[in-house]
């Protein structure tokens, strides 16, 4: 792998940092802070809520200012909005709380880009070993993201609010990183206007799937993985030990990055999609066993290897449904399908975690699991009945 993606493969690495960081503690810092407890995980739903709003203004910054401009201007908001997440904690503001996360989702959308990136910054031969391989550098979040909340919570008075100055300097960190990268140049703005209506992009079955599949295995992972810190807390463990269970997941999510585009290419995107989709059933099955520490580690763990083939298989698949001069709008509907799904389950693992339990909370995750598995099965039908 050459050094711009070694570069974009740190700077994912720390884009995880942050998000693992959110997830760890903004659905407790919003359960301290909210008015009624089903209200925790609204931070954390913000995140992704602003993301999905931002998907427009993200491709209009990316047209304008090229991936390194809006990728800097991204980990600036994302620096602004740690502070402001500090302010509030201090001043025990929990509305001020849900509107910094909502600002961080433009960096959120911003950097979710960066498996695409990836794609262009490596020979069409291999894109898929790139995608994965940056994909891999989130392991730098599954490491420092829940040692950084679990080292920094009480740094100061206010539980939490060393770990949003942390973030504020890992969002610095990335900025230096990401200024030695050399994206390619911008496509001429009379180029990017061109290409297919999106309308048309959209109707391409394999865009489909790779929307459906892509936005269902995240919302169906942020699901499991937002309620874990509340359901745990709940079964009377301690902090370290969601941290544990945290870190083991993300380890799942990105640690398969260094096999997975090896694995696509030699077995193809739909049955490695399709492994993905057993391994998530596999984590219900597990989570439904029982709450110990050991069935919330395996069970996350295994939860985050199935999310990997998905979203990189659904990543991949998707490059073969745009052209060079159609990816700011295909690439922007894709995240917003993947942000809306995630805000919806990101509201709904605080509300089911509070009120029915984790139990009803994995049982319940069955159905998006297997509107999955279904779409792949068509999608696969479909390309062979196109080559009959």
């Amino acid at each position: 792998m050459n050094r711009p993606l070694w570069l974009l493969a740190i700077c994912q690495g720390l884009f995880l940092t942050n998000n693992v960081t959110f997830i760890a503690i903004n659905g407790l810092v919003g359960f301290s802070l909210a008015p009624l407890g089903w209200m925790a995980t609204l931070p954390v739903m913000g995140y992704v809520v602003g993301g999905a709003l931002s998907t427009g203004l993200v491709a209009r910054t990316q047209q304008r200012f090229g991936r390194k401009g809006s990728f800097q201007l991204g980990l600036a908001v994302a620096l602004g909005s740690a502070l402001l997440c500090a302010f509030a904690a201090v001043s025990h503001n929990f509305w001020l709380l849900c509107g910094a996360t909502l600002v961080a989702g433009y960096y959120n959308a911003n950097a979710n880009l960066y498996r695409f990136a990836a794609a262009e910054l490596a020979e069409p031969a291999w894109r898929e070993k790139a995608v994965s391989m940056v994909m891999a550098g989130g392991l730098i979040g599954a490491v420092l993201g829940p040692n950084l909340a679990a080292q920094t919570r009480t740094l100061t008075g206010v539980p939490f609010v060393g770990a949003y100055l942390a973030l504020a300097a890992v969002a610095l960190l990335s900025m230096a990183v990401l200024s030695f990268i050399p994206f390619p140049p911008t496509p001429p703005r009379k180029a990017a206007a061109s290409g297919r209506p999106l309308g048309t992009i959209l109707r391409q079955p394999a865009f489909v799937v790779a929307a459906l599949t892509g936005s269902l295995g995240y919302g169906v992972m942020n699901l499991l993985m937002a309620a874990t810190p509340l359901a745990m807390q709940q079964c009377s463990l301690p902090f370290g030990d969601v941290a544990l269970v945290l870190e083991w997941h993300v380890i799942g999510m990105f640690a398969p990055g260094f096999v997975t585009g090896h694995l696509i290419k030699r077995f193809g995107v739909l049955p490695i999609m399709g492994v993905g989709v057993v391994l998530n059933a596999l984590c219900i099955a597990i989570a439904l066993s029982g709450t110990d520490l050991h069935q919330f580690v395996i069970a996350l763990f295994t939860l985050g290897v199935g999310w990997n083939f998905l979203f990189t298989g659904s990543t991949t698949l998707s490059l073969s449904t745009y052209r060079p001069e159609e990816k700011d709008r295909a690439q922007g509907a894709l995240n917003f399908f993947v942000f809306a799904t995630t805000a919806i389950s990101s509201f709904a693992s605080g509300v089911l975690v509070t009120t029915r339990g984790w139990e009803l909370l994995n049982a319940g995750s069955l159905i998006p699991v297997a509107l999955t598995g279904a779409s792949i099965a068509w999608l696969a039908l479909q390309k062979r009945r196109a080559m009959i």
